[in-house]
């Protein structure tokens, strides 16, 4: 069953999408421009966005900072100056490791601010428009980490259940109003910020085969997105088990 309007003809449609300096954000930017989307990208990092452009003609980067609400707003004006917005794609992250018994509050608080506040404003310097012109579609990239509580994610598994739900109360909310809600839980994805992990990570994928799934979700008029499948299928079921049988698996299938 589609949940959303299919996106599957990205010729002229104007996309912004925040985040896309490396990783998903940037393969996903990329493989929309191959298919003759108008391409905004953004991020903080001024140089690589400029790298982006020049290797995608057409394209336009307009820099900025998440967790600057004034920042968000003056980008979202710049880019809406140009137009409607057919997808507004946020997949700007910060992700570290962190247990308990190495709880750093300044950077639990940065996830928080980048994650989550970031998301909101972006939200905030969006919506308004896209209620207006009664189309588009919102895509917030969150994590499988968002699923339920995993070990090693104190900091970051918080921040991408936050956008599961807030995805959820959109979609409600939108939906009705001609507007396309998806939220984006990839498994391991080859980024800077997992290039971090000490551990195997199972079914690692690269970001163009992210950005590749991702499309594919849109095409189906998804509202969750989730891959790759042979590991996000084990993810999806141990959500449904009661907390007797979900804590003791975890710490016999992760030996944490």
């Amino acid at each position: 069953m589609s949940l959303n309007p299919r996106l599957t003809d990205w010729h002229g449609r104007r996309v912004w999408v925040v985040g896309a300096s490396s990783g998903i954000g940037r393969a996903v930017a990329a493989a929309l421009h191959a298919r003759g989307a108008q391409v905004w990208v953004s991020a903080r990092n001024a140089d690589a966005l400029n790298a982006f452009t020049a290797a995608h003609p057409g394209s336009h980067a307009v820099a900025l900072d998440v967790t600057d609400a004034a920042s968000v707003a003056d980008a979202a004006q710049q880019v809406l100056a140009h137009g409607t917005l057919d997808l507004v794609c946020v997949c700007a992250g910060h992700y570290s490791a962190m247990r308990a018994d190495t709880l750093d509050l300044a950077e639990a608080l940065k996830h928080q601010a980048v994650n989550v506040t970031g998301a909101w404003h972006v939200l905030a310097a969006t919506l308004p428009a896209l209620l207006e012109q009664g189309t588009g579609h919102i895509s917030l990239v969150g994590s499988v980490a968002g699923f339920r509580g995993l070990p090693k994610s104190l900091a970051y598994g918080p921040t991408k259940a936050a956008l599961l739900h807030l995805g959820e109360v959109l979609y409600l909310d939108l939906a009705p109003r001609g507007i396309g809600v998806s939220v984006v839980t990839p498994g391991f994805v080859a980024t800077p910020l997992t290039a971090q992990n000490d551990f195997a990570m199972p079914a690692l994928m690269t970001p163009e085969q992210a950005a590749d799934a991702l499309l594919r979700g849109w095409a189906r008029g998804g509202f969750l997105i989730d891959f790759p499948k042979r590991f996000t299928r084990v993810l999806r079921v141990l959500r449904l088990l009661p907390y007797s049988l979900y804590f003791p698996l975890v710490r016999r299938l992760t030996g944490l």
